[in-house]
């Protein structure tokens, strides 16, 4: 009888262990570059692998947010630079985690995503009539980079109102299909937000478009070793969530990655599921963050994964009616450090130039400095969108001393 050789004990994390290799993969621990260069945003899009988008305005787009928390103030023409131009354009806008910006390196790793969307048209054709496609497609051929809006009357199409937030045009419905399907692409947006659509050749780098098409077997294992990547440590259902993967081909690169070496299973204090860790991923002896974090960022944007390591139970409240929010309609998380210690609603006033505040409140676990802490993070983030105060509300336990500490500020 052979006897097996026993199963090499795996490597523990504490707790904050495990939080500062998260945080140091999401780029946390990144020495700061005094004024954000291309340079600055590239290394943030490595650490994030995606900037999520969403047309929410209330303080700043969803997808500037990630960019600023790591960067610090910065120029958002550095952004739209990233992701604009054919021949050295870094970004591109897909159906990537939800809407984002994806380095456009992935595009060939999307191929069998945007197979999968044609195939499956019948889910994901959004009521978009096929007849039209030839007809929009020429359009775009024509007159690109052109948004639904410039091609509804060339269609004859028109709006709908039955359903708010879903009243697309036939011309809307067509273009967004054929976006998932990779016919067409966003080569940008409009002052106002709008989808501006193209061709791919004409949004592309050549040599992204005439990379080899990997199998699906090595497009997943790309995108989980990214995304195992950007989190540092994480479970099977955190790794699938950053690309939308199901869990199952997950696991499967995963098994891959332990297998080469480049990742090792471990276990994290009070987690039950099988984690891993990417191998080389750094553990800092201590993370120095102050900031705010957008709801869409990718340290908490799993919230099962915020719970499991920041102890922060949090839920976006944009679409609960207002008589049954608890903390706000557009309620930021405040990160200092390697813990959330509070969250703030928050309203930028750009016509009165001041940040308004109307909620803040502090976790159980928040350290006294908290106050004085966000109020000097409030008047950075104020000054980057725009505003010249802080005017803040009565609502939430930290309400009061906020005001108190900037009141003393000023």
């Amino acid at each position: 009888m052979t006897s097996r050789s026993p199963r090499r004990a795996l490597q523990s994390l504490s707790l904050p262990q495990a939080r500062r290799v998260a945080l140091a993969a999401q780029g946390f621990a990144d020495p700061p570059h005094a004024t954000p260069t291309m340079r600055t945003l590239d290394r943030v899009v490595a650490r994030t692998g995606v900037l999520q988008v969403d047309s929410v305005n209330v303080f700043a787009r969803a997808h500037l947010m990630p960019l600023y928390a790591r960067m610090g103030p910065f120029d958002p023409a550095l952004l739209e630079r990233a992701s604009s131009g054919a021949r050295d354009r870094r970004l591109v806008e897909y159906w990537a985690h939800v809407q984002a910006y994806m380095p456009v390196e992935l595009w060939p790793a999307m191929h069998h995503r945007r197979a999968e969307f044609r195939a499956r048209r019948g889910k994901w054709g959004m009521g978009a009539d096929p007849m039209l496609e030839p007809q929009v497609l020429a359009a775009v051929a024509e007159r690109g980079p052109v948004t639904a809006r410039d091609l509804e009357a060339d269609l004859g199409a028109t709006r709908t109102k039955e359903h708010w937030g879903w009243n697309w045009s036939q011309a809307r419905k067509v273009l967004d299909f054929l976006y998932l399907t990779g016919e067409v692409a966003i080569a940008g947006r409009t002052r106002s937000f709008e989808v501006l659509y193209d061709l791919p050749q004409r949004v592309l780098p050549a040599r992204v478009l005439e990379a080899p098409t990997p199998t699906r077997e090595e497009a997943e294992l790309e995108l989980v070793r990214r995304a195992l990547r950007s989190h540092g440590v994480a479970t099977a259902t955190t790794v699938a969530d950053h690309y939308r993967m199901g869990v199952g081909p997950t696991r499967a690169a995963l098994r891959t990655l332990v297998e080469s070496g480049e990742a090792e299973e471990v276990t994290v204090e009070g987690w039950r599921r099988d984690t891993y860790l990417a191998t080389g991923a750094r553990l800092p002896r201590r993370i120095a963050a102050r900031t705010l974090l957008s709801p869409f960022d990718p340290v908490v944007w799993h919230r099962e994964r915020a719970e499991a390591l920041f102890d922060f139970h949090y839920r976006i409240e944009i679409y609960t009616p207002a008589h049954r929010r608890v903390h706000g309609y557009y309620v930021l998380p405040f990160l200092l450090g390697d813990r959330v210690v509070a969250r703030v609603d928050l309203k930028a006033d750009r016509r009165r130039g001041v940040l308004s505040v109307p909620g803040a409140f502090a976790e159980a676990y928040a350290p006294g400095e908290t106050a004085v802490q966000l109020a000097a993070e409030l008047r950075r983030a104020a000054a980057w969108v725009g505003c010249d105060s802080v005017e803040v509300g009565g609502v939430g336990d930290l309400a009061a001393p906020l005001a108190a500490a900037l009141s003393d500020a000023g």
